[in-house]
């Protein structure tokens, strides 16, 4: 199989999206969560973007010498000496520089032409070269830069010694099938001299299967979230990303060095650092992502959990499948529960059970564990004993 090097930038993009700033103690405790996970590399801030971010990048450098940790960088000389002064300590350090290319951003954004933006991305590569071997230049906006252009720009980064390319979907502009083809011909264009990265924005909810389309067609190298956290809508989603390879080996046939296991509690404590969580139905790491409330489910579920779900729970390190019990389930659900809660019912009583359940359920968002016993106690304290008359 392929391998895919899952670049997280959490830190840095994610972390820079409203609601998502995180203290120095937070910040390396997520890296250390990160590194646990086993991401290949680490972009730890922007350090010219604030003093922050510049400690953040020499802390992490410092307390995880043997990661693979990047800083970003403007494509001009001020950012790259300070993101290679944050990155003195790493061992493996990356300075990950950037440029926009496309017309728009030339226009109304930089009011540089086309062969200026090609020399100052040369001459930041070439002189982040002389700190560091591990130079990624990124394309900023290629999704809507014109192709020839961009490849234009492609080679010429990688003469000057980038060794990653980086071609983003900066605005979530673009569709699975286009960003194919785009990274494919990319991919044939610099061969072997440097592994092509992608990194999307999920604006039209495409971040995640733009990823997947560009891997097939040759990048090897994903720049994702936790979450998906990030600028405006966020990134491709770091779990969905690497558990659609894992599940789907047959079309994805890709490898990561990611511990899927660690997955949901990786999610769990960044949730705990930001204002927000994961919305409820969000893949692998919502609450309901292994939630059953639907009876025809629940009962498939019990019967074999694989019916109604492609990914074990432990998988990814959630701790169990939960059955919701509401006006949806059916009587197998609550059959199940009334055992789990150390009762078992006649089939007259689960009837009677259930009819009462459905009748509170019809007004409830969900019945607790208590609510039910009640309905259980109840029904039982009206059961006649064996052999006894009225």
């Amino acid at each position: 199989m392929s391998r895919v090097y899952i670049f997280d930038t959490t830190l840095r993009d994610g972390e820079q999206s409203p609601g998502c700033s995180m203290t120095m103690p937070e910040k390396l405790r997520m890296a250390e969560a990160l590194v646990d996970l086993g991401v290949d590399i680490l972009e730890a801030g922007f350090p010219i973007a604030s003093d922050g971010d510049f400690d953040a990048v020499d802390a992490v450098s410092r307390k995880y010498p043997w990661v693979q940790v990047a800083a970003l960088a403007r494509a001009c000389t001020t950012d790259v000496e300070r993101a290679a002064k944050a990155l003195q300590y790493a061992k493996r350090p990356r300075i990950h520089t950037f440029i926009a290319t496309s017309d728009i951003h030339l226009t109304h954004k930089l009011r540089k032409t086309r062969q200026q933006v090609i020399d100052e991305a040369t001459a930041a590569v070439a002189l982040a070269r002389n700190y560091t071997d591990d130079v990624e230049f990124s394309a900023e906006d290629a999704t809507r830069t014109d192709p020839d252009y961009l490849e234009q720009v492609c080679r010429a980064v990688v003469e000057a010694g980038a060794r990653t390319v980086n071609l983003p979907d900066t605005v979530g502009f673009s569709v699975p099938d286009e960003y194919a083809e785009l990274i494919g011909r990319m991919v044939k264009a610099l061969g072997d001299r440097a592994i092509v990265s992608v990194h999307c924005h999920d604006d039209l909810g495409l971040a995640v299967a733009n990823s997947l389309a560009a891997i097939k067609a040759g990048a090897r190298q994903i720049e994702c979230t936790i979450n998906g956290i990030g600028e405006r809508a966020g990134n491709a989603a770091l779990e969905e990303v690497v558990t659609a390879m894992k599940v789907r080996p047959d079309r994805l046939p890709f490898e990561t060095k990611i511990h899927s296991e660690k997955l949901f509690p990786t999610s769990q404590l960044l949730t705990q650092f930001i204002s927000f969580g994961p919305q409820p139905n969000k893949a692998i790491v919502g609450e309901n992502a292994f939630a059953h409330e639907a009876g025809i489910h629940q009962d498939g579920y019990l019967k074999n959990p694989a019916t109604y779900e492609i990914v074990s729970p432990a998988s990814v390190g959630v701790p169990e499948s939960r059955l919701v019990l509401g006006k949806h389930s059916g009587r197998h659900a609550l059959k199940d529960r009334a055992h789990t809660l150390g009762h078992e019912l006649t089939r007259e009583e689960l009837d009677e059970v259930y009819t009462k359940f459905t009748h509170l359920a019809d007004n409830k968002k969900g019945l607790r564990n208590d609510e039910i016993l009640a309905l259980i106690k109840s029904v039982k304290a009206q059961s006649v004993p064996a052999g006894a008359t009225k």
